[in-house]
C-alpha cells in the first residue's frame, strides 16, 4: 500500500509517496500562494493518475496543514516529530538539524538533551525574508546567489523582520553599494538570525544537517552557515522533503481511499468566523462621491515646449521609487516622472534629466534640488544646487495646497512622516525610525504573496463586505494573522481590506501614538504613493472621522517640495548639469573599509565624470578630508577621552578581565582603581565592534533582550580568547544616589545581567558576578573585604582594603566631576558665542560607538555643541514628574530636559536615545515629552539598535535642525 506525507507549509506544499519498504516512489514541491485546498487535491489528483492503488495511507504535515487535517479527521505529524523520524531514518548520526521553510524555522538537537527551537510568529530569516530582499534588489534569488558568491564585503543588516533589513538595505543601494556585497550580506544575516535568535546559547556542533527550501536552492546560505559555525554541514538528497518523507512514514494509522479522500476535500469549507471592521464602501454610489472629492490625476505629467522658459527642478530619491518634477515660475509642474528606483536612482535621474532637456530645448534651469534617502548621492552626482531634509519639502509643497495646513502625513514605500503644524512651523515630527510597517512595501509585499499586483489588489478591498481586523501589528506578525483568516473563511477582497485599515491603524497609533484624534486638527493633508490608493484614504478617513486633502499629485509631493525649494533660493546660474555634461556622465562604485581610525567604517566610494568622489558609511570626517567644523564641541569625545586612561596592564597578583559594557562605561574608573590599588593586573576587552558582537552571538539566550546587553556575551569571549581565567562583572541593584529620584535603582539588565552571562561560560573561566551597593559606602567596604577572601587567597588587610576603596570612591567622583565640569564649560562657550547646543540623552552605554552608531559625531559635524544627559543633569534641580521616579539613568534625563526648559540661553534641544528591546524607556519617553512639551520644545527620539536606519535618524535630526532655524526666523 501507498503512504503519501504532504507537507503543507506557510508559503508551499511538498508531497512525497513511498512504499511499504520506505523507498521515494514520487516527490512535488510548488507554492501554494495561500490556496490550500485546491492545491492539495490537484496534486493528490496527479498522484493518483500516476499510480494504480487506490487504497492509501495518508499523513499530513506543516504549520499550515494543522486546521485542515483537524477538520477533516486526517492524520497529523507535528512538523518537528515529522523532521525527526526522517533523519532517524535517513541520517542517524545527525547531531543538530537547522531547517528554514518559507515562513518557518527551527533548530533541532538531537544529540545529548534534545531540544527544539521554532520561530514564534515572525518570519525573520526564513524564505519569505529572502524572498522581500530579492524583490528589493530587482533580481531572481538564483541571481543573488550568483551575485553573492562574487562578494568583496558583507554589511551589517537586520534580519529580525523584512521591514527592518529593507530600512538597512536602501540606503546602501541608494549610496551605490554593490548587489554582490548586499546579496552575500542578506545571507549572512539570515545565519546571524538563525543562531542568534534560536540556538538560545546552545552551541551548535557535531554533524550538521541543512533542510529546507533557503538552504537548498542556496549554497551560499549554506556556505555563510559553514563559516559562521566553523563546520561543514551537509543539504542531503531531498532536502525539501524531510517533512513530507517523516510524514509518510507516520501514515500508517489509518487508510483511505482516493475517492473518499478527494470528496472530503472538495466538500470542504472554512468556517467564516473572523473578527472584522465595518466595510470601506457599502454603495457604487458612496465611492463615487469619494472620488468626486478626491480627483485622480495622471501622476506622469510630461509636456514639451521649444519656447524659452525658466525651470526648478526638484528630485526625491525615495526608498523604493524616484520622483522627479520641473516646474516652472508659476510654480506649476511642467514635467515629471516617477519611477521604481531598483535600487540605483543614479542612472533614473539621468535619464529624466536627458528626457526633460529633449522636451525642453530652449528651457534654462534657474534651481535645483534633492530630497530623499539619495539626496547626497544625487546631489553630489549631478551638481544639484540644494539638499533639503525631505520633512521640509513634503511641508513646502503642503503649503501650496492649503496655507492652513494643520497636518501632513506621508506615507512611501518603507516611510511614514508625519508633521504637526502650529505657527506656520514645524512643531513635532513623527517618523518610523527602524520599521517599515504599515507602508506602501508593506501592502506590496502581501500583494505578491498572494499573486496580485498591488493596483488589483487594491481594488478588490474596495466593496469587502467584511474586512479583517488585522489591528496595527508589525509585517511578520501579520503573516500570521492573515494565514489564519485564510483558514477562517477570509475572501482575498477582505483581507486585502483589512491591511488597508491596518496601514491606518500602524500610522496613527504606532508611529503618532495619538491618543485622542482631535490632536491632529482638521486641515489634514496626505501625501505619498501609498494614498493613491483608495481603500487606504478611506480607510484613513473613516478613523478620524472626517475628510481629508489628498493633492492631485500626492506621490510627487516631496520633489515638487524640493523643486519649491529650489525656487525660491534660485541661484544667478544653476550647477545642475547640462545636456553636453550628461553625455560625458560616468558613475562607477568601490567598496572598502577605511583604515583612518578604530571605527573601521566600511566605505562605499561612488566616483563621476570629473573624478569628483562622494563616500558614504563613513561615522566621521576623516574619510572626506574635511571637517564642518573645525573643533567639534562635544561631551561624547571628551567622556571618551578620559576613559580611554584606563588601559591594560600586568599587575603582582593575577589579570582580572573587566567589560567594557553597560554601566562599565560610568563605573570604569571606579573598579579599574579599586583592582589596582590591590595589586591585580587588569585586561580591559576590546572596543565594542561587529565582529565583537558575533564573537558572542552564539551565546545569546534571549533574541528580545538589547543590544548593549547581547555586546556583553561577545566582550565575555573577547577576554576568554585573549587567556584571561578571571572574569568581573558585579550585580548592582542600585546606582550612586545623586538625590535626584525616589530611589536611585539600575535598570533589571545592568543590574542582574551578569547572572545570564555567567551560564554562557565553560568551566576554565572564572566568572565572578557578586551582588554590591556602592549606594552604601561603608557596608561596600566591609561586603568587599569579605569577597577578596572568599575568592582569593591572597593576605589582604582590612586596612588595604578600605585604602583602596576610599581611593576608587574618590576616583569616580573626579571622573564624575569632570563630566560635569566640561559640560559647564561647553556650555558658556555655546551661550558667549551663540551656537546651539544640544543635549543627546541616554545612559552610560550609549557612549558605546557600536551602539550609538556615531550619532555624536553627526551631531557635532553640523557645528552643534552636543552635551549628554550627566554633564548638565547638576545644572537642574530635582525634576518634577508625574510619576514615581526611582532610577538614576532617568533622574539624570528628567533633570537635563528641566535645565532646557527653565535655562536662560534659549537655543538648546534635547534628544533621546532609545535602545530597542528596554521596557523602561516607554515611561520615561512619555515623561521626557510631558516635560519638553509643555515649556514649548520640541521633544526628539532616536531608537537605536544593532542594525538602525541611520538614513532615517539623520531625517529627524535634519528637520528638528531645519525646524528650530525657522522657528528663529518666523
Amino acid at each position: 500500500m501507498l503512504r503519501i506525507g504532504m507537507d503543507i507549509g506557510s508559503t508551499t506544499l511538498k508531497s512525497v509517496v513511498l512504499d511499504e519498504e520506505g523507498t521515494i516512489l514520487y516527490q512535488q514541491y510548488e507554492r501554494h500562494y495561500a490556496q490550500i485546498t485546491d492545491k492539495v487535491i490537484e496534486m493528490l489528483k496527479h498522484i493518483r493518475s500516476m499510480f494504480t492503488e487506490n487504497t492509501i495511507h495518508f499523513c499530513i504535515s506543516g504549520s499550515a496543514g494543522m486546521g485542515l487535517a483537524n477538520e477533516l479527521h486526517i492524520p497529523f505529524a507535528q512538523e518537528v516529530y515529522a523532521t525527526r523520524a526522517s533523519i532517524k531514518a535517513l541520517l542517524p548520526e545527525t547531531d543538530v538539524v537547522i531547517e528554514l521553510g518559507g515562513e518557518d524555522a527551527k533548530i533541532l538537537f538531537l544529540s545529548g538533551m534534545m531540544d527544539v527551537c521554532m520561530n514564534g510568529s515572525c518570519a525573520g530569516g526564513t524564505g519569505a525574508f529572502i524572498d522581500q530582499m530579492a524583490t528589493l534588489l530587482g533580481i531572481s534569488q538564483k541571481e543573488m546567489n550568483a551575485l553573492a558568491s562574487d562578494h568583496k564585503k558583507i554589511y551589517s543588516i537586520a534580519s529580525r523582520c523584512g521591514v527592518f533589513a529593507k530600512s538597512d538595505i536602501q540606503p546602501l543601494l541608494n549610496q551605490g553599494a554593490c548587489k554582490e556585497d548586499i546579496s552575500a550580506s542578506i545571507f549572512q544575516a539570515v545565519v546571524n538570525q538563525t543562531i542568534a535568535g534560536l540556538a538560545h546559547g546552545r552551541k551548535i556542533d557535531g554533524n550538521i544537517v541543512y533542510l529546507g527550501g533557503p538552504l537548498t536552492f542556496f549554497s551560499e546560505l549554506r556556505a555563510a552557515f559553514d563559516k559562521t559555525l566553523h563546520k561543514q554541514g551537509i543539504c542531503p538528497p531531498y532536502s525539501l522533503y524531510y517533512v513530507a518523507y517523516g510524514a509518510a512514514l507516520l501514515s500508517k494509522q489509518e487508510s483511505f481511499s482516493f475517492d473518499t479522500l478527494l470528496k472530503m476535500l472538495g466538500d470542504y469549507r472554512a468556517s467564516d468566523q473572523y473578527a472584522s471592521c465595518p466595510p470601506l464602501f457599502k454603495s457604487q454610489k458612496e465611492y463615487q462621491d469619494f472620488t468626486s472629492r478626491h480627483p485622480k490625476k495622471s501622476q506622469i505629467i510630461k509636456k514639451s515646449s521649444n519656447e524659452p522658459v525658466r525651470l526648478s527642478v526638484g528630485i526625491d530619491a525615495g526608498s523604493t521609487t524616484l520622483k522627479a518634477v520641473a516646474i516652472d515660475e508659476n510654480k506649476e509642474i511642467v514635467f515629471s516622472d516617477y519611477m521604481s528606483n531598483a535600487g540605483n536612482p543614479v542612472p533614473l535621474v539621468k535619464a529624466f534629466l536627458e528626457d526633460l532637456y529633449a522636451h525642453f530645448p530652449n528651457g534654462k534651469v534657474i534651481g535645483s534640488a534633492t530630497t530623499g534617502y539619495g539626496e547626497e548621492i544625487i546631489q553630489h552626482a549631478f551638481h544639484a544646487d540644494h539638499g533639503i531634509v525631505e520633512t521640509i519639502a513634503h511641508y513646502t509643497a503642503a503649503k501650496q495646497y492649503d496655507p492652513n495646513v494643520d497636518f501632513i502625513i506621508d506615507i512611501g514605500g518603507q516611510d511614514i512622516k508625519c508633521f504637526q503644524i502650529r505657527n506656520q512651523a514645524i512643531d513635532s515630527i513623527y517618523l518610523n525610525e527602524a520599521c517599515s510597517s504599515g507602508c506602501g512595501s508593506f501592502l506590496q509585499t502581501f500583494a505578491q504573496a498572494l499573486g496580485y499586483s498591488i493596483e488589483e489588489f487594491s481594488q478588490k478591498g474596495l466593496f469587502a463586505p467584511r474586512p479583517v481586523d488585522l489591528g496595527s501589528r508589525c509585517t511578520v506578525f501579520m503573516n500570521s494573522s492573515v494565514k489564519q483568516a485564510q483558514k477562517d473563511g477570509a475572501t482575498i477582497e477582505n483581507i486585502a481590506a483589512g491591511l488597508s485599515i491596518s496601514v491606518v491603524k500602524n500610522a496613527l497609533y504606532k508611529v503618532i501614538r495619538i491618543k485622542d484624534k482631535q490632536e491632529l486638527g482638521t486641515h489634514i493633508i496626505t501625501q505619498g504613493g501609498t494614498f493613491l490608493n483608495d481603500s487606504v484614504l478611506r480607510a484613513f478617513e473613516q478613523e478620524l472621522g472626517h475628510p481629508v486633502i489628498r493633492p492631485a499629485r500626492s506621490g510627487l509631493m516631496g520633489a515638487y517640495g524640493a523643486a519649491l525649494y529650489a525656487l525660491e533660493n534660485r541661484c544667478e546660474k544653476s550647477t545642475l548639469m547640462n545636456a553636453r555634461e550628461l553625455e560625458r556622465f560616468k558613475h562607477q562604485v568601490q567598496a572598502i573599509t577605511c583604515q583612518g581610525c578604530t571605527n573601521h567604517c566600511r566605505l562605499t566610494i561612488n566616483t563621476f565624470e570629473n573624478g569628483e568622489r562622494y563616500i558614504a558609511g563613513n561615522q566621521c570626517e576623516k574619510p572626506l578630508g574635511t571637517s564642518k567644523t573645525k573643533a567639534p564641541i562635544s561631551i561624547y569625545t571628551f567622556k571618551k577621552e578620559l576613559l580611554s586612561k584606563y588601559v591594560s596592564f600586568e599587575g603582582e597578583k593575577e589579570r582580572i578581565g573587566l567589560m567594557l559594557g553597560l554601566n562599565m562605561y560610568e563605573l570604569l574608573p571606579f573598579w579599574y582603581t579599586l583592582f589596582k590599588e590591590l595589586g591585580f593586573g587588569i585586561e580591559i576587552s576590546p572596543p565594542s565592534s561587529k565582529a565583537i558582537y558575533h564573537k558572542g552571538q552564539g551565546t545569546i539566550p534571549s533574541d528580545t533582550v538589547c543590544y548593549p546587553a547581547k555586546l556583553m556575551h561577545g566582550h565575555l569571549m573577547a577576554l576568554k580568547e585573549k587567556g584571561i581565567k578571571t572574569i568581573f562583572h558585579p550585580c548592582l541593584s542600585y546606582n550612586v544616589n545623586e538625590h535626584r529620584s525616589n530611589d536611585h535603582y539600575n535598570c533589571p539588565i545592568v543590574a542582574y545581567y551578569p547572572e545570564v552571562l555567567k551560564t554562557t561560560l565553560d568551566e576554565d573561566v572564572r566568572f565572578l558576578y557578586p551582588y554590591f551597593g556602592l549606594h552604601r559606602p561603608k557596608d561596600f567596604e566591609k561586603h568587599f573585604y569579605e569577597f577578596l577572601m572568599n575568592t582569593w587567597s591572597y593576605p589582604f588587610s582590612k586596612k588595604e582594603v578600605a585604602e583602596a576603596v576610599n581611593k576608587a570612591y574618590r576616583e569616580y567622583a573626579r571622573h564624575m566631576e569632570s563630566i560635569r565640569d566640561q559640560g559647564d564649560r561647553y556650555y558658556r562657550y555655546a551661550c558667549e558665542h551663540g551656537l546651539p547646543v544640544l543635549i543627546l540623552c541616554g545612559r552610560p552605554y550609549h557612549l558605546d560607538e557600536e551602539i550609538n552608531h556615531g550619532i555624536d559625531k553627526f551631531i557635532a559635524s553640523q557645528g552643534i555643541v552636543l552635551l549628554s544627559e550627566d554633564s548638565v543633569a547638576h545644572m537642574s534641580q530635582k525634576a518634577d514628574t508625574d510619576i514615581l521616579n526611582q532610577w538614576t539613568y532617568h533622574a539624570r534625563m528628567y533633570s537635563a530636559a528641566d535645565f532646557a526648559c527653565h535655562a536662560a540661553y534659549p537655543n538648546i534641544e534635547v534628544v533621546q536615545l532609545v535602545s530597542f528591546g528596554c521596557g523602561l524607556d516607554a515611561i520615561t519617553s512619555d515623561e521626557m515629552r510631558a516635560i519638553l512639551e509643555s515649556h514649548g520644545k520640541l521633544y526628539t527620539q532616536l531608537k537605536i539598535d544593532e542594525v538602525s536606519n541611520l538614513g532615517a535618524i539623520k531625517i529627524r535630526l535634519r528637520s528638528l535642525f531645519a525646524t528650530k532655524r525657522r522657528k528663529m526666523y518666523d
